[in-house]
């Protein structure tokens, strides 16, 4: 294992251990492009550049392995007939896989993975006949390379590798100037090797980096570093990016190699980029000469190249700013309620008025920095989709289905928080429409359809919800099949399966252990994963609904809130008990009696309009003979089907600053938080989903109420009782 002493290092890894992700998640994107379009010629370029990044970004942090394991695949890449070898773009996928496996071991401090098959794998890729010939070519071009290239400045002592000068006369064939650029690093500079990489990555931003000197461990990497950067940039561009105060001290660029004309693929069969060495002049300055004429004007105003705006900041920091900004909103619920206690005693006050516009102003402001750090939380949906298309891939290898995965709505944005947590259960649903839902190519050709199937993910926004959808186009859910697993295991009685309509059938799939697989394999069949999904959309007080068509395929949709941290809610009392639900869930507000409630299947429903309510009760029902009592009843809509609440009586509308429970506080999931109020009273935040699902399922003869309803049994009224030790609690 590399071993870096240098402590200021550690801020290095971990930027690298960041940015590596996407360099990873690169790497597949064009692996898979590649896969589509063998032989093509820039995609294998692209790769390679990736390789590049990754293998220089490595060997500046001192992680030796993987930087030589990432230069020795670059330069495979870097063969004449490396488009043309059908194996590399399964060698990228498998090279991709190693790099995981080694940046997670470096991260942990574990035994780095072992290497060996990837490189025999690359090594038989250079070892090709037509690959030693274009190596014996190429030494001669190379010859004439060293007569011809740049002179190093007075201020380096660098001397490029073989490979290096072949990095640059392919940049100057690909159109692109060849710089060498010498920065000094500020004598006063703190961290000289964390300014080091903040240069490194500024010029990365402006073209591709072929060399890097000295080499990080070098006594001398603190005082001065020097690149050979390929850019159509022009000089006093790529100069102003390098110059950072108080960190580079001094930058110089220098043109090694003019750009050539970049020659189309029907003139030529060789290598461009050996006919295009001594077409240059490498004795312009960039003190001394204007820039090349190769290269573009500066870039107008609005152009999106701008790096040094984009910031990267810790997650934990953004979190500890919400925190502060939600106990903010608490003050301002305080202060409301003491100006409102005020004007209650003192209603002839000519201060009234005051304290008003100052507590008006005090909101819209509060209201816009809450909205400003909420979007700093927001993530497109993007960065997770973007895992998807390498894992369709593997998953429908090993199913040997033919699969094709369209995305749409990638740019909706959500929380990160959300976006990280809804991962796993993404993954469960893809490899299910994939394992169960896509039918084999044969079958599919049976049933008139085309043999490659379709996964679909969607993202959208609904009102104050993110709604993601993972569709497929196979052969749906047997309804039927469902059934009858269930009454098989225990689940359901065969007159209680009958009485059952569709969705309430599809409901057995999120059972712990529930599977219709025939056969137990590595992608399906053990029963797990879809109770996973929902008791994971549970803790994120969202909701998973299941719509399907046999033979046409099947759609589960997600709903999704828009944050976790603050919520506006409804609050209401029941038992002398505060509760709220987010208003969201909300659809409308009824009144009705005792005498309006009826019995079905020893259920209570309301007929509410032209439909039956199913009715749910946090409280105990009414004495006998009291059926005059008015009752509140809350329409939630909770995934696709509506319920109804039974409350005593309404509180009103609150913005509610969420705060987590720890397990000591409360056992039951029917709780997803707490909050205070302004007058210091605690209120409970109820779980819907987790409350239909665990009232649903208790069979009134379970509960000891065979004619109540949907209730809560008295255990579960307990543990929704608040203790007086939870206020000091949160």
């Amino acid at each position: 294992m590399t071993n870096v002493p240098d402590e200021r290092s550690v801020e290095l890894r971990e930027l690298f251990f960041e940015t590596s992700q996407e360099l990873l998640q690169a790497l597949n994107d064009e692996a898979l492009k590649l896969e589509k379009e063998p032989g093509d010629e820039e995609i294998v370029r692209s790769i390679r550049r990736t390789v590049h990044t990754l293998k220089g970004d490595a060997a500046a942090c001192g992680l030796r392995e993987l930087s030589e394991l990432a230069h020795q695949f670059e330069d495979a890449l870097s063969l004449e007939n490396a488009a043309s070898q059908a194996a590399v773009a399964e060698i990228a996928f498998a090279a991709a896989d190693v790099f995981v496996e080694m940046i997670a071991a470096y991260r942990s401090g574990k035994k780095l993975p072992s290497t060996k098959s990837l490189s025999k794998r690359i090594q038989d890729l250079t070892a090709a006949p037509a690959s030693r010939k274009s190596r014996r070519a190429r030494k001669t071009d190379l010859a004439s390379f060293a007569k011809t290239s740049a002179k190093p400045s007075p201020q380096s002592a660098a001397e490029w590798s073989e490979y290096e000068k072949l990095a640059m006369t392919r940049a100057q064939a690909d159109g692109l100037a060849v710089y060498h650029v010498v920065a000094k690093i500020d004598p006063h500079c703190a961290m000289p090797i964390a300014g080091r990489q903040l240069i490194h990555n500024a010029l990365g931003g402006v073209g591709e980096l072929l060399a890097v000197r000295p080499d990080v461990k070098s006594p001398a990497a603190s005082k001065q570093v020097e690149f050979v950067l390929a850019s159509a940039q022009a000089v006093e561009q790529i100069a102003a990016k390098g110059r950072i105060p108080t960190i580079a001290q001094e930058v110089t660029v220098e043109l090694m190699l003019a750009p050539s004309p970049v020659p189309d693929k029907a003139e030529t069969d060789a290598d461009p980029a050996l006919d295009a060495v001594g077409e240059n002049s490498p004795e312009t300055s960039a003190k001394a000469a204007p820039a090349p004429a190769a290269a573009p004007s500066p870039e107008p105003a609005g152009a999106p190249v701008m790096q040094e705006n984009i910031l990267r900041v810790e997650a934990g920091r953004i979190d500890n700013v919400l925190n502060l900004v939600g106990e903010l909103i608490i003050g301002k619920s305080m202060l409301q309620q003491a100006l409102n206690e005020f004007s209650k005693r003192y209603p002839k006050e000519l201060l009234r008025g005051k304290f008003a516009d100052a507590m008006a102003f005090q909101a819209r402001v509060l209201n816009d920095l809450q909205r400003s750090v909420m979007k700093i939380r927001m993530v497109p949906v993007d960065q997770l989709f973007r895992r998807f298309p390498r894992m369709v891939r593997d998953v429908a290898r090993q199913c040997g289905r033919e699969v094709e995965l369209a995305v749409s709505g990638q740019e909706t944005d959500l929380d990160k928080g959300i976006l990280d947590a809804i991962a796993e259960p993404l993954t469960h649903l893809v490899r299910n429409a994939i394992s169960h839902g896509i039918e084999s190519p044969e079958e599919r050709r049976q049933a008139g359809k085309a043999p490659q199937g379709v996964v679909r993910l969607n993202a959208y926004h609904q009102g104050n919800q993110v709604l993601v959808e993972v569709s497929d186009d196979g052969r749906g859910i047997d309804a039927g099949r469902i059934r009858a697993k269930a009454i098989e295991l225990g689940l359901a009685t065969s007159e209680e399966a009958a009485r059952l309509n569709e969705t309430e059938t599809l409901d057995f799939i999120f059972r712990p252990g529930f599977s219709t697989a025939n056969e137990v394999t590595e992608v399906s069949g053990r029963g797990v994963g879809m109770d996973v999904v929902q008791s994971v959309l549970h803790r994120l007080k969202a909701s998973i609904s299941v719509e399907t068509r046999p033979g046409q395929g099947t759609t589960f949709r997600l709903k999704l809130p828009l944050t976790l941290a603050i919520i506006k809610a409804l609050l209401f009392w029941v038992e002398q008990r505060l509760y709220a639900i987010p208003l969201n869930a909300v659809v409308e507000i009824a009144r009705t009696s005792e005498s309006e409630v009826h019995q079905v299947d020893n259920y209570e429903v309301l007929q509410l309009r032209n439909q039956v309510l199913p009715l749910l009760r946090l409280g105990r029902p009414a004495a006998e003979g009291d059926h005059k009592s008015k009752l509140f009843v809350l329409v939630i809509l909770v995934g696709e089907r509506k319920y109804g609440l039974i409350v005593d009586a309404l509180e009103g509308e609150e913005e509610l600053v969420i705060k987590a429970l720890d397990d000591h506080t409360f056992s039951t999931d029917l709780v997803s938080g707490a909050s205070i109020l302004g007058d210091g009273r605690v209120v409970l935040i109820l779980n819907l989903p987790a409350v239909v699902e665990h009232v649903a399922r208790s069979r009134p003869e379970e509960a000891g109420h065979a004619n109540s309803g949907l209730l809560l049994t008295h255990a579960d009224r307990a543990s929704l009782a608040l203790s007086p030790s939870v206020g000091g609690r949160i």
